[in-house]
């Protein structure tokens, strides 16, 4: 795309770039769209050749050669690992006739976290990135182009753009300056409180829970990690997105940003959360076990995260995609955006009409969530 000197070109992955270039562009305190975490994606094997996600990075150039806009871009041969589902669309699609693979996808691969998807450095270079994406899927006659789980401030360019937007919710966890965990349990109804102790009692029975990031991790945590992964990916997806070398290149580069929560019994491992540490949030990815213990689940990734995110003092904690039972454990209901460029228009129209009518529902379901939460009503 040129126009006013300005050029956008497609990158053969986020390794081609240094990691100074890129994370000039990226947002501080996220550590999902630093260099360190998508380029270990790539050189893990977690993306590329043969995964359905093709890296194509974006970028825009500066006058001295340096990227000042950059774009986390993958060709996609199928809508797994998205967590905004689109399968419908696509046999919609192709039963009309059309091909709805390959598209472009503008997301964190498998990562339903809310965060910036126009890298750019300069506000007016935002929705020279937009344009950019709609070059490509017009030169490459792709059906569509997906920005998922973008930042609410981003909705607005998207929307300019003619971009239509959808609306999700996830389940996020808010500080509320609690001193504790005992402090925030004190904001619940009394049943509540109740119920929660209840299960914590049942989850830490007879283990050993413990907090460790930084140097503290080993690869035998990791290996012990990976069985877990394993299990919950194999019933969740079939097959795990992730290979083995990506944990432990995220241990390399970014220890000082993940928090591993792991339950012993008589000293090994058979349970485990894996969270990334941000700016302001703490983040839960993946969780497993090999043994099946009741609630502990929900002590290690919901009450072992509160109780971390309060002693970090971060603003919420992000519990990924979907699980209303959150909700009875303090985590309230917040909406989600995503954006998509269509480029047939009568499947455009068929799409905008899904859209208008499925956004008043999400909303009323937020609300009527919310109501529903455990907090004390006084």
């Amino acid at each position: 795309m040129s126009g006013e000197a300005v050029v956008a070109r497609i990158a053969p992955g986020v390794a081609s770039f240094t990691a100074e270039d890129w994370d000039r562009c990226a947002p501080p305190g996220d550590p999902f769209l630093s260099y360190a975490f998508l380029a270990a994606l790539e050189e893990s094997g977690s993306v590329g050749e043969g995964t359905g996600w093709q890296p194509a990075p974006v970028a825009i150039d500066g006058p001295d050669g340096r990227p000042d806009a950059l774009l986390p871009a993958y060709l996609k041969s199928h809508s797994q690992g998205e967590y905004v589902f689109d399968h419908g669309w696509a046999d919609a699609y192709e039963r009309a006739g059309g091909r709805y693979y390959p598209k472009l996808q503008i997301a964190v691969p498998f990562t339903p976290v809310p965060g910036r998807r126009l890298l750019a450095r300069e506000p007016a270079l935002a929705p020279m990135l937009i344009a950019a994406a709609e070059r490509i899927v017009a030169a490459n006659r792709l059906s569509s182009a997906h920005a998922t789980f973008i930042a609410e401030a981003e909705v607005p360019l998207f929307e300019r753009a003619g971009w239509l937007i959808r609306a999700d919710s996830q389940f996020h966890w808010l500080n509320a300056g609690y001193a504790d965990f005992d402090d925030f349990l004190a904001s619940l109804a009394s049943r509540k409180r109740k119920a929660i102790r209840k299960e914590r009692a049942a989850a830490q029975a007879g283990l050993e829970i413990i907090h460790l990031t930084g140097k503290a991790i080993e690869e035998r945590h990791w290996d012990a990690f990976w069985a877990f992964y394993q299990d919950t990916g194999a019933r969740k997806w079939g097959r795990p997105y992730l290979t083995r070398g990506f944990f432990s290149l995220l241990g390399e580069r970014l220890a000082d940003h993940v928090l591993l929560i792991l339950a012993l019994r008589d000293g090994p491992p058979i349970a485990g959360a894996l969270n990334l540490i941000g700016g302001e949030a703490l983040y839960g990815r993946y969780w497993g076990c090999v043994e099946e213990v009741p609630h502990l689940h929900f002590e290690l990734c919901y009450y072992q995260a509160i109780e971390a995110a309060i002693a970090r003092g971060l603003k919420r904690v992000e519990a990924g995609a979907q699980g209303a039972h959150k909700l009875a454990r303090g985590y309230r209901p917040v909406p989600t955006w995503s954006a998509h460029y269509i480029a047939d228009p009568g499947f455009r129209r068929a799409v905008a009409d899904y859209l208008e009518r499925e956004r008043p529902a999400v909303a009323h379901e937020i609300a009527a969530l919310d109501e529903m939460g455990p907090f004390r009503k006084d």
